[in-house]
């Protein structure tokens, strides 16, 4: 969003220092309120890391820590399953006269997240909510987009850089809401010399990550971006320290309007396991499988400390037995020197038990409560019982499996409809100049269109004010190989049942009015188009067959038919009419 500051004369009254203290005195409550949280979070991403032992037993450097990948192998399984359903926009016009309006948004709004690389978002977001509980979604206009043009931009948010007003259930309800970032000096300096010689570094305000890699914060300062509402206008200010950088209340041009017309926090949560307490945050994979996984590290531990001991033999040696120990350790000595007398009680091999059963049954069972409890089973993953082996019931089964991975891909959706409304209403306050887009069409054809804003801006009617507004329906853009496959054999089982035969159109549409599957609409569709054609078909041929009959001597056919039409194509034409 910094990019949305643009070096213009403000009006320096309406935010300064005293508006300033009032915005650190509220990130600071936040903060406190929010640390816990952030200690979550900053735990998940060391157990997606593998490092959960400094957790698990932070005062025993040097003892044996096997950290198995149970929980890793869960979240990959079920981020495969959310790559798989990456969602595809369609507007849907409420009211006719809106119609073109939405079609137009339904090509351009797959284009403008391809150029905002969304699929990698996707995939970011759904990384973090896996593991966190928790993906953020980032709404913007930025200004440096085109040549100064403008466009939108979409962006994953980390929710340690974001700080809401502790104990509301809706984030837009939040007093303020805070977006901290920590940005070099020097870089800053650049970009805002008054920043020189006033640095308060601020950087402990964002919570890290533990990394390998070392952290100076003395190189860092911490640009806070804050929004807030005023009487259902959306303001927000950027500032460092105690100097304010840029502030909508400052603009003359934003002091009225407000950053955005749409008048929301520019940011979608988006919950795995949604938890109360909090404004659309949850807990993810990491909290709900963190003790069966340490319960099996912990066992794996105790397997390979044990395996270790029965691998390495030790002895009792006694006192007075008078073996040189030295020698006898020593396996490249061939003679080992004894004081006195020796018997079987001088050297004595130290006997290791093997673990329990009892033990390995309990570690199995922590492992198949982990498959369960995340529904990771080994069917989603490819693996089957002895008994299934057809391709078919596999895949059946893969299918049943995957209703958990369904729930939460829906969540997501209705997400993505929120992501997609704010990049609609940015569409209709800045697009005021016409953007070219390149639009692939059904066949492959690439056709070129020009887009403003014109048609999105309020209308004139019954004298007021409407608003064209739109509903979005989320489809998948890539299906997986099971359904593409389970389409196909739909498709050549309709055909073999004679569906696309004009001549039993009637019979097609009435059985395809009790089924339901993708692509449905446009089949009937076009399946009412074949049956209109085929009654004119009928009608013109009957009507010339009739015109024949009557015509007078010396009449061509073409005059004969145009004599007059018969009732019979008045009725054609008719039914044909009233096909949807």
């Amino acid at each position: 969003m910094e990019k949305q500051v643009e070096k213009t004369v403000h009006n320096p009254t309406a935010i300064g220092r005293k508006e300033l203290e009032t915005f650190r005195r509220a990130l600071e409550q936040y903060r406190a309120g929010k640390r816990n949280l952030d200690s979550r979070i900053v735990e998940a991403e060391e157990f997606w890391k593998l490092r959960h032992w400094r957790s698990i037993r932070p005062n025993n450097p040097g003892e044996p820590e096997p950290a198995s990948g149970w929980l890793v192998n869960t979240i990959l399984s079920k981020h495969s399953d959310a790559v798989d359903a990456y969602p595809e926009p369609v507007c849907l016009a409420r009211e006719e006269s809106d119609q073109t309006e939405a079609e137009a948004l339904s090509s351009i709004l797959p284009v403008v997240l391809q150029q905002n690389d969304f699929a990698q978002v996707w995939s970011d977001v759904w990384w973090y909510k896996l593991k966190s509980g928790t993906g953020v979604y980032g709404v913007f206009w930025d200004t440096g987009k085109l040549g100064g043009m403008g466009d939108i931009s979409i962006e994953k948010v980390d929710i340690l850089n974001l700080f809401w007003e502790p104990g509301v259930r809706d984030i837009q309800k939040s007093k303020y809401l805070f977006h901290v970032i920590l940005r070099d000096k020097k870089e800053l300096e650049e970009t805002w010399p008054q920043l020189k010689n006033t640095w308060d570094t601020g950087a402990a305000m964002v919570r890290q990550y533990r990394q390998d890699e070392a952290f100076n914060p003395a190189d860092k300062a911490a640009v806070v971006d804050v929004y807030y509402k005023k009487k259902g206008i959306l303001h927000y200010c950027k500032y460092v320290g105690e100097t304010v950088l840029y502030a909508t209340e400052n603009d003359p041009h934003f002091a009225t309007r407000g950053l955005y017309d749409h008048g929301r926090y520019p940011f979608i949560f988006d919950a795995l396991f949604p938890e109360e307490g909090y404004p659309g945050c949850g807990y993810g994979y990491v909290d709900l499988c963190r003790d069966p996984q340490t319960s099996i590290d912990i066992l794996n531990n105790c397997m390979l400390q044990n395996a270790v001991a029965a691998a390495t033999p030790r002895w009792f040696v006694r006192l007075d037995g008078g073996v040189n120990e030295a020698e006898y350790a020593d396996m490249t000595k061939k003679f080992v020197h004894v004081a006195g007398r020796m018997d079987e009680d001088s050297v004595k091999q130290i006997v290791t038990q093997p673990m329990p059963q009892s033990s390995l049954t309990y570690m199995q069972m922590k492992i198949n409560e982990m498959k369960e409890v995340s529904g990771n089973r080994d069917v989603n993953n490819g693996g089957t019982a002895s008994a299934v082996t057809a391709a078919s019931a596999i895949a059946a089964l893969q299918e049943a499996g995957n209703g958990l991975s369904r729930d939460m891909i829906a969540a997501s959706y209705r997400a993505f409809r929120k992501v997609v409304e704010l990049s609609i209403e940015l569409i209709r306050q800045f697009y005021t100049l016409p953007r070219r887009f390149r639009i692939m069409g059904q066949y492959g054809t690439a056709r070129y269109i020009a887009y403003a804003n014109d048609g999105l801006l309020p209308k004139t009617r019954d004298g007021g004010l409407r608003l064209p507004v739109f509903d979005i329906q989320v489809e998948v853009q890539a299906e997986t190989q099971y359904k593409k496959q389970t389409y196909n054999d739909l498709a050549v089982q309709l055909y073999q049942l004679g569906i696309f035969d004009p001549q039993r159109a009637d019979q097609a549409l009435m059985m395809l009015g009790m089924m339901d599957f993708k692509g449905k609409t446009e089949l009937v569709r076009q399946i009412a188009q074949g049956r209109q054609q085929q009654l004119l078909r009928r009608a013109l041929e009957h009507q010339a067959a009739q015109s024949m009959e009557t015509a007078q001597p010396g009449m061509s056919a073409p005059e004969a038919a145009t004599q007059r039409e018969h009732p019979y194509m008045e009725k054609a034409r008719a039914n044909a009419g009233s096909i949807t």
